[in-house]
């Protein structure tokens, strides 16, 4: 009983094997579908993300495939409200990184493999239970045969209808928005066309309308067309509905050509309360789902599994206690929260159906989205750099839980490599070795450098920092690394 079992091989579940693997953990991966997803699906991978992968080592193999998109435009009526621009950020990756799902997948599947782990397809979770060193699942394989899985922890990444959220009886609590949107992949042609690298939204009486660059001259197009009846769903949309919508809500100009995928969606706001059940872990659509205003669903699902995978590789290879696997709801958990209430007060401007509403809206975007500090915060939102744990019990001191700006990584990011430790900031070198000489599980070999002063940081493996400390830290520092050991 060593490997641990992931359930679902979407990016959230390919994230959680692939850095489990490369801390060598051994694992298995399920899905029950017969293959990866073909669709374009979630498109957009953000800055905090790429940081991520730098740890990965699939940066690279990303910006290849994807298409940098520097800024949004916000518009209505043939008037731009504002034009949020994401050079400001401070991130190697200042901009948003277009990449359809279908790519992701490719390219985080060639990550695992690289470990020698393949997704076991056709193979479907059942049922689990709890015992007292581990889980027991119960799976199906596509030509029947059953077998029984003895695994030390289960993770489920198997999405809004996750098999292993309602097996642990775990509630899914929210809501269905009121409204059926249409979905488009197609080409968009003609002189009022938006920029191929902006992310443009039309504001209009009627609905929203927005516009996603994909790479090879694409764009996915997504849109209000009324109210949701469970009774009368409505037919699949068509070509000409896509025009109609271009003309009526964006002022037409351009005109929508050879589609690959044409649908109707509606948006679900759930979130479960706890991402933690003894044994078995939530991450991704499983643990929450909102609105696809901002683009953060999936990048908020990897980071889950990278939160994650770093803290069990530790336990799994016994650097660190067990008590480490308490942080990780409280801090996704709370990361889910904020993400959800943004995308969803994203849609509620959106769809303002009230035209005094939809004019004070308008007016007041165009006065803040005029000031240089608004659309900073926006980018910086977006981007999710801003993403923090300052509430975490793994969070110690002023600034603790705050990203550790990649500036000052003075090395490889925190993480990189085959073994997840904490890294040591001190510029004390004698005390600090003797530190790293106490704790050789939990921090890596090497200190590094700070400017000067006497401050200590140690940052996680995520890259966020965990003890923040200034002058006769050093005690500090020692109770607060024994308390994870």
């Amino acid at each position: 009983m060593t490997d641990i079992l992931i359930v679902g091989a979407g990016p959230v579940g390919l994230t959680m094997a692939a850095e489990l693997a490369r801390y060598g953990v051994g694992v298995r991966l399920i899905d029950r579908a017969p293959h990866a997803t073909e669709t374009s699906k979630a498109l957009v991978v953000w800055s905090r993300t790429l940081e991520l992968m730098d740890r990965m080592g699939c940066t690279r193999a990303f910006l290849d495939a994807g298409l940098r998109a520097p800024g949004a435009s916000i518009r209505s009526g043939g008037k731009v409200l504002g034009s949020p621009r994401l050079e400001g950020v401070a991130s190697a990756y200042n901009f948003a990184l277009m990449i359809p799902q279908c790519e992701t997948e490719r390219l985080l599947t060639a990550q695992l493999g690289a470990f020698g782990v393949e997704i076991e397809r056709q193979v479907e979770l059942v049922d689990f239970a709890e015992t007292a060193d581990g889980i027991d699942a119960h799976v199906r394989h596509a030509d029947g045969r059953e077998e029984t899985v003895r695994t030390p922890w289960l993770i489920g990444c198997d999405g809004a209808h996750s098999t292993v959220r309602h097996k642990l009886g775990i509630p899914f609590s929210g809501s269905a928005q009121g409204d059926d949107w249409l979905l488009a992949d197609v080409r968009l042609e003609g002189p009022a066309a938006p920029p191929a690298d902006e992310i443009a939204t039309y504001l209009h009486r009627d609905g929203p309308f927005v516009v996603f660059p994909i790479p090879g001259g694409r764009a996915r197009v997504i849109a209000t067309v009324g109210k949701a009846d469970a009774a009368h769903p409505r037919p699949e949309p068509t070509l000409d509905d896509v025009q109609a919508l271009v003309d009526q809500r964006a002022g037409g100009g351009f005109g929508v050509s050879d589609p690959v995928w044409l649908t109707h969606f509606r948006i679900n706001e759930r979130k479960v309360a706890d991402y933690r059940r003894g044994r078995a872990f939530l991450a991704g659509d499983a643990a929450h789902i909102h609105s696809p205003a901002g683009g953060q669903g999936m990048n908020t699902g990897m980071q889950d599994a990278v939160n994650l995978a770093w803290k069990l590789a530790m336990v799994v290879r016994g650097q660190a206690s067990a008590s480490l696997l308490d942080s990780y709801s409280p801090e996704r958990s709370a990361v889910g929260e904020l993400v959800l209430r943004n995308a969803t007060r994203l849609t509620d401007m959106a769809t303002l159906s009230n035209p005094a509403a939809q004019t004070a809206r308008n007016l007041a975007l165009r006065f803040l989205l005029g000031l240089h500090v608004v659309r900073d915060r926006m980018a910086t939102q977006l981007s999710e750099i801003e993403i923090a744990y300052a509430d975490s019990p793994l969070s110690l001191g002023h600034g603790a839980g705050a990203r550790w700006e990649p500036a000052a990584y003075a090395g490889p990011p925190p993480g990189a490599g085959s073994e997840p430790r904490f890294v040591l900031y001190a510029a004390d070198a004698t005390r600090g070795a003797e530190l790293i000489e106490r704790f050789p599980g939990l921090l890596e070999p090497t200190r590094r450098s700070l400017p000067s002063g006497s401050d200590l940081i140690v940052v996680r493996p995520d890259g966020y920092i965990g003890l923040a400390a200034r002058d006769g830290a050093w005690e500090t520092a020692e109770q607060y690394l024994r308390a994870l050991a």
